[in-house]
């Protein structure tokens, strides 16, 4: 399998990271492209460097390289994660913009039908945001907003990440170990017994 990661400058790097490792210990083919608000982003909010998250992929590529092969549909890849993803970068999605590789490759996995899953980060979200959201929707985008789940009892702050890192994964059939699924419960599924 081969999978591109975008990594843009919202908050949140921490995310696109995660998946990296976890995507690497799946031993998935990576290619990745980071913005240059992604390095500052990454500076500020991790404790890695930008070589040192750019070593968790197989294919490192600078943001303006619109010649890279995963500028292309005719490159094999069967799908991209945009994590985290900027409303810069997603309206630049949505209108087919194109200017820069995380923007063009998105584009390539909409006109290919690959899956593109895409994790907005913004709060609050203004009607642009939602509008662009939802036509990305309807184009056949995967939106997973990376929000916290507690049903699986999260002790730190990694176990949030991680959480949202498995089911971002989910949406390309990756299977991984860590992850904690909602099993019910049992006394309420059970009417009450």
């Amino acid at each position: 399998m081969k999978i591109a990661v975008g990594i843009t400058g919202a908050t949140g790097a921490i995310l696109g990271i995660r998946i990296l490792e976890l995507l690497k210990k799946a031993s998935v083919e990576t290619h990745l492209v980071m913005s240059p608000w992604a390095h500052a982003t990454i500076k500020l909010e991790t404790p890695y460097s930008v070589q040192q998250v750019e070593a968790l992929a197989d294919y490192c590529y600078s943001y303006q390289d619109q010649a890279a092969k995963i500028s292309s549909g005719s490159f094999r890849i069967d799908g991209m994660i945009v994590s985290p993803c900027s409303m810069k970068t997603l309206a630049s999605i949505r209108m087919g913009l194109a200017d820069n590789l995380i923007a063009r490759t998105a584009d390539v996995m909409l006109k290919e039908r690959k899956p593109l899953v895409l994790l907005p980060r913004e709060t609050p979200l203004n009607t642009i945001h939602l509008e662009n959201m939802l036509d990305l929707s309807k184009m056949g985008a995967i939106l997973v907003p990376p929000m916290p789940a507690f049903y699986n009892k999260p002790e730190t702050i990694d176990d949030l990440v991680t959480h949202i890192a498995v089911r971002t994964l989910d949406q390309l059939g990756i299977e991984l170990p860590e992850t904690k699924r909602w099993n019910g419960i049992k006394h309420l599924s059970q009417g009450g017994k």
